[in-house]
């Protein structure tokens, strides 16, 4: 159960990391994505999941 909340939480934070990078033009969207990715990872792994 703690997979598939993590997933659920990396998954918007990938979105969020992807629609905020788009108008930097040396981050781009894929870079947003995976930074908001592993942010939710490290929160995640910090509470304990």
């Amino acid at each position: 159960m703690a997979d598939k909340t993590l997933g659920k939480s990396m998954a918007k934070s990938a979105a969020l990391g992807a629609v905020i990078a788009i108008p930097v033009p040396f981050i781009g969207p894929i870079l947003g994505a995976a930074a908001g990715a592993g942010y939710a990872y490290y929160k995640a792994k910090k509470r304990g999941y």
